[in-house]
């Protein structure tokens, strides 16, 4: 019994955690969200790999799974967006609700994600944590790059990860069936690149990932395949 439900256990500590993140989002401790979403992403891949590795995948697991990512990988991001507004002067008041599109793109990708059956090892349409992990660096941003605080910015942001959720751009997953250079090339390529730009850049280095991650998945796909 508990190897049955230790997927689902893991998913709901997702779920509690990203919870958790949405409080301290809206308190406007901005920086501790990151956390919470670095978090929620351990679970996440763990879920996974324990229903794997054990055999117990489930229909009622995958349909948790989204919905503990709509809170952890769609609300929070949101708060994120929402509170960044907020802070900005003489803006309509209408203006920071416009954060929550990225809850709405969110649960929009994760539903078509579910019927898919072509996104069981890529991804067509940026999946909602690594959209959730570029978010919630942008307060760290801020300090250096102050354009990035700014709501034309921010607005611009949100509309285009809005778009690159329910977009048909394909990019690969990192779940590895070999370990061959090969077959694997760009990715590897991807994931060398990632550590050493985080290594010298640390929060800095989140948005330059997210665009070498689109650059080597079409490369991947245009390459290897």
């Amino acid at each position: 019994m508990i190897k049955k439900h230790l997927p689902n256990a893991l998913t709901c500590a997702n779920l509690l955690t990203g919870c958790i993140g949405v409080v301290y989002a809206f308190k406007g401790e901005l920086k501790s969200v990151a956390f919470f979403v670095i978090v929620c992403g351990i679970f996440d891949f763990f879920d996974g790999f324990a229903a794997r590795l054990l055999n117990v995948k489930s229909a009622i697991g995958k349909e948790l799974d989204s919905l503990a990512d709509v809170i952890s990988f769609g609300l929070l991001p949101s708060v994120v967006f929402y509170q960044l507004l907020l802070q900005s002067p003489n803006i309509p008041f209408f203006l920071p609700y416009l954060g929550f599109l990225i809850t709405v793109f969110s649960a929009v990708r994760l539903a078509k994600f579910n019927i898919d059956s072509q996104q069981s090892e890529n991804f067509i349409g940026l999946n909602t944590p690594t959209n959730a992990f570029f978010v919630t660096s942008l307060p760290y941003l801020i300090s250096d790059f102050t354009f990035v605080g700014k709501p034309y910015f921010l607005i611009v942001l949100i509309l285009g990860l809005s778009y690159l959720l329910v977009s048909n751009i394909r990019l690969f997953g990192l779940k590895l069936h070999s370990t061959s250079w090969q077959a694997n090339k760009y990715k590897y390529i991807f994931l060398i690149f990632s550590a050493v730009s985080l290594s010298f850049l640390m929060f800095a280095a989140v948005p330059i990932i997210l665009i070498l991650y689109f650059v080597f998945s079409q490369l991947h796909f245009k390459y290897q395949q």
